[in-house]
């Protein structure tokens, strides 16, 4: 099965997903080798790890080659994030046509303004007006060759402050125009938010949620209440980012990297990850 097949089945199979996020190929391969059903090609970490915050720095180009790469290295689906889709309707044409040249299974595209912010940064968010992103919709459906390739829509009005009524109306819209699935956004600190909209939304299509700061929500309670698929977007490079810290310290502190041996990787484990073996192989054939 090729991974965008996978993808369609992935949300429409009345079992909640799980899939992770994910920077570069070595990420993405601890993603899958974790269990994960698929990876999250986030634009917030791949951001990061540029040394940029998460404001449309980046060019479609950088997040194409990102998530093309993770999809070269693994087995499992890539969801690439696409922001806003680059640019107007044509850009959102290209960027599909591009990233399933690239072997992704699938984009999400959010309904925001270019250039976008951060959803948890309390400034800079407005939304683009419904139908201009519905045009957004129906062109990367029309662009795309693979019938199984899969176009998410992302609403952004619950974090925006606009309220359910907005957060509904956008959801339908979408996927009168096309959209596989809807991911629903909310940044509050329990998922209240969304299983009203699930509630209301009534399975129309699709649901996939991105539970950061309401993380007490069990995966299987998410499925119960209708959920699709949840993505852990950001916690393996927030992970990174502290051992890190953590690590660099105490070798800097100590005077020597014995203290810190246990706590991190062998290098075994590394070669692993980079398959190896398989490239000794080859040299040996």
């Amino acid at each position: 099965m090729n991974t965008t097949t996978a993808l369609r089945k992935m949300i429409t199979r009345g079992e909640v997903a799980r899939v992770a996020g994910a920077h570069d190929p070595l990420s993405a391969n601890l993603v899958q080798a974790s269990g994960f059903d698929g990876v999250w090609a986030s634009s917030f970490t791949i951001s990061a790890v540029n040394g940029l915050p998460d404001m449309s720095l980046l060019s479609m180009a950088d997040y194409l080659d990102a998530a093309g790469r993770m999809a070269a290295t693994c087995s499992v689906p890539v969801l690439a994030d696409c922001d806003t889709g680059f640019g107007g309707v044509p850009n959102v044409a290209y960027l599909v046509q591009r990233y399933e040249a690239m072997g992704v299974a699938g984009v999400c595209i959010e309904d925001k303004v270019f250039p976008k912010t951060n959803s948890f940064v309390d400034q800079g968010q407005k939304l683009l007006d419904v139908d201009e992103f519905a045009r957004k919709i129906e062109a990367g459906k029309n662009a795309q060759r693979d019938p199984d390739f899969v176009l998410v829509a992302r609403t952004e009005a619950l974090i925006t402050g606009h309220g359910m009524p907005e957060a509904l109306l956008r959801a339908h819209r979408y996927v009168d125009a096309g959209a596989d699935a809807i991911l629903v956004h909310s940044k509050k600190n329990s998922p209240r938010e969304v299983i009203q909209f699930l509630d209301e939304w009534q399975g129309k299509a699709p649901v996939i949620v991105v539970p950061t700061t309401y993380h007490d929500w069990h995966f299987a309670d998410a499925g119960n209440a209708g959920v699709s698929m949840v993505i852990y977007a950001n916690h393996a490079l927030r992970a990174a980012v502290r051992s890190m810290s953590q690590v660099l310290s105490r070798i800097r502190s100590s005077g020597a990297s014995t203290s810190v041996e246990e706590h991190i990787s062998p290098i075994s484990e590394v070669f692993e990850l980079t398959h190896l073996d398989e490239w000794l192989h080859l040299e040996k054939r």
